[in-house]
């Protein structure tokens, strides 16, 4: 299979390169910069023309930066003008390819306090984000009318080397870890491996279209995975960061996003057949610092 794919130097994207190879499959990457084994955005529609499977994974990170209304429009651009762009090279592409990945993200049902379980069924939050997935996500439509479109609702992915243990492991590995704000908020978490795995699940099976949330089945809250982290890495958990400190460090936009959560349920992908190698954060923790 020929795999045309955005995203490839992130985290993900890496590691999705890597098992596409595994697996003989020929990957194509889309970069924004020249550089050997990729192409630019300019070549995209002869090499959509040329993919079996077209991935979609680009966009600028949310949590990197304080947010402010140029951050924002960065954030919402890089995602809604490069999918609009790829859909649209679909369909007027006169090969197409039998499936479009469009990335998409948990923060579709908001920023969430109550603890209500949300699924695909669930329909979108209000917020910033929320809006920006959502037009995100509309931005396939007209893929959508020629070939199979499929939207990872990606969850806090958990690995080495990147994502969000990046950040949150060196506190607990210094021995000042703990929850964050009140803790009660919902981290719909998965295993870098189990992200890939959903990854590649998407693009073989046809019967798996639409939204699909991509988190482990069993969500966690700050509190229960501060405490598996601190187990994970042999290091205490009880030093919580207030709320008001990470709103004064990162603004209050930024902070509201680790302040709050959703506790999504992987309802499509477990329908479709998918297993999860990890489905309990002890468990993948236990793999990543084991």
């Amino acid at each position: 299979m020929r795999v045309l794919l955005t995203g490839g130097t992130g985290f993900i994207g890496r590691a999705l390169i890597s098992a596409l190879v595994a697996r003989r499959d020929e990957v194509v990457v889309v970069s924004r910069q020249a550089r050997a084994g990729a192409v630019g955005w300019e070549a995209i529609e002869p090499e959509v023309e040329r993919a079996d499977a077209v991935v979609h994974l680009a966009g600028e990170p949310v949590a990197e930066k304080r947010w402010t209304v140029g951050r924002l429009e960065s954030i919402r651009s890089s995602r809604v003008e490069t999918t609009t762009r790829l859909a649209q090279a679909i369909a007027k592409a006169g090969r197409r390819p039998r499936v479009f990945v469009s990335g998409s993200a948990v923060g579709y049902y908001g920023m969430r306090v109550d603890g209500a379980v949300v699924d695909e069924s669930s329909p979108p939050g209000g917020d910033v984000l929320a809006q920006i997935t959502v037009a995100w996500e509309a931005a396939a439509d007209p893929a959508r009318a020629v070939t199979r479109v499929a939207h990872p609702r990606t969850g806090v992915v958990l690995e080495r080397g990147g994502g969000a243990l990046a950040k949150m492991a060196p506190p607990f590995e210094m021995f000042v870890g703990g929850p964050i704000g009140s803790g009660k908020q919902w981290i719909s978490w998965i295993h870098l491996r189990d992200e890939v795995r959903a990854l590649l699940f998407a693009i073989d099976h046809e019967a798996l279209t639409g939204a699909f949330n991509v988190t482990a089945p069993e969500p966690v809250d700050m509190n229960q995975f501060a405490k598996a982290l601190g187990h994970a890495l042999h290091r205490p958990s009880a030093l919580r960061v207030p709320a008001m400190a990470l709103k004064l460090a990162l603004g209050s936009g930024l902070a509201e996003v680790l302040l709050t959560g959703q506790r999504a349920t992987p309802s499509n992908l477990l329908a479709a057949g998918f297993t999860f190698e990890f489905p309990r954060i002890d468990l993948a923790l236990a793999a990543i610092f084991g």
